[in-house]
Parts: C-alpha cells; sequence; structure tokens
C-alpha cells in the first residue's frame, strides 16, 4: 500500500467519518483511480470508522505544509 498526495485528494470529499467498505463505495461511484481503492482494501478492517484522511495516511499533509513562512528563516 502506497499513498501520495495525487491519490489521497480523491478522499478529501468522502463522507467523514466512513468505514473501510464505505469509503471503497465512495470511490468506485466517483471514479477514482484503481489504486486508491486497491489501497483501501489492504487496509487491515476492524470494523472501525475513520475520522479523516489522517486517519488512514498520518502523513497527509496539511495545508499549513504547504505555505512559505518568511518568519521561519
Amino acid at each position: 500500500m502506497y499513498w501520495t498526495l495525487e491519490l489521497a485528494t480523491n478522499l478529501e470529499d468522502a463522507p467523514w467519518p466512513a468505514t473501510k467498505e464505505e469509503l471503497i463505495d465512495y470511490c468506485i461511484r466517483s471514479g477514482a483511480p484503481l489504486e486508491v481503492i486497491e489501497n483501501l482494501q489492504e487496509m487491515e478492517d476492524e470494523g472501525e470508522q475513520y475520522e479523516s484522511i489522517e486517519d488512514i495516511w498520518p502523513d497527509y499533509p496539511t495545508k499549513d505544509d504547504f505555505f512559505f513562512n518568511e518568519e521561519e528563516y
């Protein structure tokens, strides 16, 4: 299983919170790339609900990661 920013953005508008099966169903209906569906299928399913993409991919970059702050440099 691997995630990229491009693949993960397909889940941004998913109906959170959602189970693994609900996310797979959403991806199929929304026409997400096959890699996204395969990544979700490879996840261990404990019947839990995921609150956001960060629960699936902890390293998911936030919008703050993309802003340049001149004061930091």
